[in-house]
């Protein structure tokens, strides 16, 4: 069944009209151009001034798409010659984190070749590291990922190959969608509160250009677990926060049913963040966001990673520190960057 948000039905509805005139079109062979061009126009309208007006928790919910491009469909776009790498060498495979090398530049969507010479600084055909959440789109696949939400074993397997990273001078790509680690028993008692903050010390003291992207959900731990980067970008339509609204419904307020009057005290989106100085910037997507034109998002994702590692490099080349002093930097100063903006929060 397909699965259409209650915001979105009109759209669709829309959609499916256009759709049955231009089969009509076809079989009986009539010009319908004029009617097919008002309709068009019309749905362009509907969607820019039904995403224009977007609330939080209708952000919540397109950040949660069930169509919505997941990090192995971006690597798969981007990076056709992706090698995953499994396992943390102490106890397990944990399929809720993605991680393995591919090949720089990536490839424009929909073509398997790599780009000849998309960037100045970084050299064509050199490898890169990629990590990423990676949830499951059938009810199977959606247990083996365990939702997004990794266990210890996933961020020891993200230290590991950020060492290798780091010792091999791989440029670092983390792509984040996760609702949050997991917080069950088994995983307390292998020690996900350690593995969490050994994964954010290591990424502060490793010597390679950082790029982080939530593509989806940012949350909690869980998210920031692989975001201590130089460069920390948010899709448009996505979301990151301390806390899932849901979780923080149920601590304020005994009642996790009140989840869409959290995710507007939560300050999670984009533009909001941007303000505060969490991330550094936002990447467009396609009209009516990612789940509707994968290709597309993509291509943006691509140019966002050219432009940012090229920016990064340049700097590393004038200063051999500057990428770990960065990343320091950065972190410590994100209170005095919300101090500014604090004005505007007073009420809420």
């Amino acid at each position: 069944m397909e699965a259409i948000l209650e915001f979105e039905k009109p759209i669709v509805n829309l959609e499916k009209k256009l759709q049955n005139l231009r089969d009509l079109a076809k079989q009986e062979g009539v010009d319908f151009t004029n009617e097919i061009q008002l309709l068009e126009n019309k749905m362009r309208s509907l969607i820019d001034d039904t995403y224009a007006k977007l609330n939080p928790w209708q952000r919540v919910q397109l950040s949660r798409h069930p169509n919505r491009p997941y990090t192995r469909d971006y690597i798969d776009l981007l990076f056709p010659d992706f090698m995953e790498l499994q396992g943390d060498r102490t106890y397990g495979d944990d399929q809720a984190i993605i991680g393995g090398v591919a090949t720089w530049p990536p490839a424009h969507p929909g073509n398997s070749e790599s780009s000849t010479s998309p960037s100045k600084n970084l050299d064509s055909k050199t490898s890169i590291l990629i990590l990423g959440h990676q949830k499951g789109r059938t009810t199977k696949q959606k247990m083996a990922r365990n939702f997004g939400m990794a266990r210890p074993e996933g961020y020891r397997k993200c230290m590991r190959l950020m060492g290798l990273a780091h010792r091999f001078k791989m440029p670092i790509l983390s792509l984040i969608d996760t609702p949050g680690a997991y917080p069950g028993l088994e995983a307390e008692e292998r020690g996900q509160a350690q593995a969490i903050a050994e994964c954010i010390h290591l990424m502060f003291k490793l010597n390679v250009p950082i790029l982080s992207i939530v593509i989806g959900e940012g949350g909690s731990g869980g998210a920031l677990a692989i975001g201590v980067a130089n460069k920390v970008l948010m899709q448009e339509y996505s979301i990151y926060s301390v806390i899932s609204p849901e979780s923080c419904a149920s601590i304020l307020w005994s009642d996790s049913s009140l989840a869409e009057r959290a995710s507007e005290k939560l300050k999670m989106s984009p533009n909001e963040l941007l303000k505060l100085g969490v991330i550094d910037g936002i990447i467009k997507e396609p009209q009516g966001g990612a789940h509707r034109d994968w290709l597309t998002a993509a291509h943006y994702i691509r140019t966002a990673l050219i432009e940012n590692f090229d920016i990064l490099n340049e700097k590393s080349k004038e200063n051999p520190q500057y990428l770990t002093e960065d990343r320091i930097h950065k972190f410590r100063n994100m209170g005095s960057e919300a101090l500014a903006y604090a004005p505007q929060l007073t009420g809420n």
